[in-house]
């Protein structure tokens, strides 16, 4: 199949890893999109950015950047890069550039995730009794295979600055969840407002690329296909 105009580049957030995308990846490449999830450690944003800045060279067309959750601070950082093309953000942050994931939440009411967590050994863990403020609309063999594949943040990630504003100026899709327990409704309405966003809202949890895939999908063709109409009126 022909490759489509725009290659999609997926950045996981929190408690998660690349593969948190596979109920998107795999219909899209069967639709001819190129598809990569830059799979970076939650060391450090620096290094999540730069990671994410390699991976956009992976791929051959003008990007979509797609980030969930903490991703949406690494695709603000690494959105900057001049192969990007458009932003989609799902229930995601998206600090200004003397913001950090930290400050923008402290605006807004503390949500009952951060306290089911542990911080041990230098990594913020999600704990078992935490799963349903984190993907609560899962059937129960996926939110353990969640909980199985997390991935382990640095609890110093939430200080640190995304290093760029790329919704200053690429435009952005944002996806909100409505029934999110992680990132607070209100923060990311606030967010998709400020960078003036096109916006819908979902009856999800904080993961709607797994309860409602398909939502998901339709919000990245809609972003892929205004790219490749604004480029090629340009």
């Amino acid at each position: 199949m022909k490759t489509k105009s725009a290659s999609i580049v997926f950045c996981h957030g929190l408690w998660a890893d690349g593969s948190c995308f596979s109920k998107l990846i795999v219909p899209l490449q069967a639709e001819g999109y190129e598809c990569i999830a830059a799979q970076y450690g939650l060391n450090s944003t620096a290094e999540d950015v730069t990671l994410t800045k390699a991976t956009i060279g992976r791929v051959t067309s003008p990007v979509i950047l797609v980030g969930h959750s903490y991703g949406g601070t690494v695709i603000t950082g690494a959105g900057a890069d001049d192969r990007v093309a458009g932003l989609v953000y799902i229930c995601a942050l998206a600090p200004d550039a003397d913001e950090s994931s930290q400050t923008q939440q402290s605006n807004f009411p503390r949500t009952p995730v951060f306290s089911h967590i542990d911080v041990k050994d230098g990594r913020v863990w999600l704990l078992p009794d935490g799963i349903d403020d984190f993907a609560g609309d899962l059937p129960e063999h996926e939110k353990k295979l969640v909980l199985a594949t997390q991935g382990v943040p640095k609890p110093d990630l939430f200080e640190a600055k995304a290093g760029g504003t790329a919704w200053r100026s690429k435009p952005s899709w944002y996806i909100v969840g409505k029934k999110d327990r992680t990132v607070h409704p209100d923060l990311e309405r606030a967010m998709a407002k400020r960078m003036g966003a096109t916006t819908y809202e979902l009856d999800s949890s904080h993961v709607p690329m797994l309860s409602q895939p398909e939502r998901v999908i339709e919000v990245i063709r809609a972003a892929a296909k205004a790219v490749h109409g604004a480029a090629a009126t340009a």
